[in-house]
């Protein structure tokens, strides 16, 4: 099983956080046992929202058309420009002088 990304950890532990809170707010529950359960039902619902957000994107698949059989798309890739060389300048050395003429 592939480790969990950050924005999974993020939503499900948000989850977990506001849904229990607003469940134990709702329900006005005073009981341990009433409490346990809308902890565990908090802590489910923030694994299943965890797991459903969706990770990296895999390389799609699609239909052939007329055949029925999936065939891979290759996902778009973007062509970043070379750097552009740096043209060098010649510098002035410790006895030049500057533009203006002054020292």
């Amino acid at each position: 099983m592939p480790r969990p990304t950050a924005a999974q950890l993020a939503y499900g532990s948000a989850t977990v956080v506001c849904s229990t809170m607003v469940m134990l707010v709702l329900s006005q529950t005073r009981s341990v046992a009433g409490i346990a359960s809308i902890a565990l039902a908090g802590l489910a619902l923030g694994l299943f929202v965890a797991v459903t957000v969706s990770g990296p994107r895999a390389v799609r698949t699609a239909a052939a058309p007329g055949t029925g059989e999936r065939t891979s798309v290759p996902r778009r890739t973007v062509s970043v420009p070379a750097a552009r060389e740096h043209t060098a300048r010649p510098r002035a050395g410790a006895g030049a002088s500057s533009p203006s003429g002054r020292r």
